[in-house]
C-alpha cells in the first residue's frame, strides 16, 4: 500500500492522550505489555481491541500513549453530536460510526483514507460491549478485515482486562457509586498488544476471505487476552451484575 502522507496527531489529541493517564490514575492501576513492532510504526496500523466496559476508550487511550501510539479512533456517532465532546472528536480527527443508519457505510472509506494517510486506527471489531457470559470476545464484524484488504495495513490485536471493574455495563447509570468504588479499590487493568495477525493465506471469494480474516483477528485477540486472565479463564473474578448475557454471538474457542 502506498501512503500519501504520514499523519500527525493534532495538538489537542496529543494533549488529551497525555491527560488520559492522569485522569485514570486515581481509578485503576494500568499495566501495559507487548508492543507494536518497530518496523510497523512508520506506517499505518489497525489496532483491533476487545470491548468489555464503557471505560474501555479512555483506558485504551492511556495504554496507547504509554506505548507511544496516537490512534484515530472509530467512535459511535452520538459522541460527535454532543456540543463540546463532538467538537473535540472532530478536532482530534476521530472517525464517526453511525451504527444502525444509512450512514454507517461511510465509516469504512473514512477509516481506509485515514490508513492511507499513514494513521493508526483503533477499532472494536465486536461493534459493541461484548455480552459473552464468560467475557471472551464475541464474533467480530467484517469491517476490520475489509479495512485491511482495502489498505494492506497490518492488524495488531489488543486485549484488555479489568476495565469492567472500573465502570460497569450500566454506566452512566449509578456512575457516581461505580467511580467511588474504583477510587477506593483501584482495580488492576491490563492491556496487552499482541502479535500482528497473519492474513496472507486467505482463500475463496472476497466475502469468504473477510470471514476468514475476521476469525483470525478475533483469535488473535483471544491469544493476547489469555495471559491477562490466566487465573480467570472460565469465569471473571469480578462479575458485573448489570451486564446482560447474550449467547447469540458466542464464538467457539479451543
Amino acid at each position: 500500500m502506498e501512503t500519501s502522507t504520514t499523519w500527525r496527531p493534532p495538538l489537542l489529541w496529543r494533549f488529551l492522550l497525555a491527560l488520559s493517564r492522569v485522569v485514570i490514575f486515581p481509578f485503576c492501576r494500568l499495566r501495559v505489555t507487548g508492543q507494536v513492532p518497530a518496523e510497523l510504526r512508520t506506517g499505518p496500523i489497525i489496532l483491533a481491541a476487545n470491548h468489555i466496559s464503557p471505560s474501555d476508550p479512555i483506558i485504551m487511550v492511556a495504554a496507547c500513549h504509554k506505548a507511544g501510539l496516537a490512534p484515530r479512533i472509530m467512535m459511535t456517532g452520538g459522541l460527535f453530536d454532543a456540543p463540546i465532546v463532538g467538537a473535540a472528536m472532530r478536532a482530534c480527527e476521530h472517525i464517526r460510526v453511525d451504527r444502525g443508519t444509512a450512514q454507517v457505510a461511510d465509516a469504512l472509506p473514512a477509516a481506509a483514507q485515514a490508513l492511507k494517510d499513514g494513521a493508526t486506527v483503533l477499532v472494536y471489531p465486536e461493534g459493541r460491549i461484548g455480552l459473552d457470559p464468560w467475557m471472551w470476545p464475541e464474533r467480530g464484524k467484517t469491517g476490520v478485515a475489509r479495512m485491511a484488504t482495502l489498505t494492506g495495513a497490518p492488524v495488531v490485536p489488543v486485549a484488555q482486562w479489568g476495565a469492567h471493574a472500573v465502570l460497569p455495563y450500566e454506566a452512566p447509570k449509578n456512575i457516581g457509586r461505580a467511580l467511588l468504588r474504583a477510587l477506593l479499590h483501584r482495580p488492576r487493568v491490563a492491556v496487552n498488544f499482541g502479535d500482528p495477525v497473519d492474513l496472507t493465506s486467505l482463500t475463496g471469494t472476497p466475502g469468504a476471505q473477510a470471514m476468514q480474516a475476521t476469525r483470525l483477528i478475533m483469535a488473535g485477540i483471544d491469544t493476547a487476552l489469555a495471559p491477562l486472565r490466566a487465573d480467570e479463564m472460565e469465569m471473571p473474578r469480578y462479575v458485573d451484575t448489570s451486564r446482560p448475557h447474550d449467547t447469540s454471538r458466542v464464538r467457539p474457542r479451543p
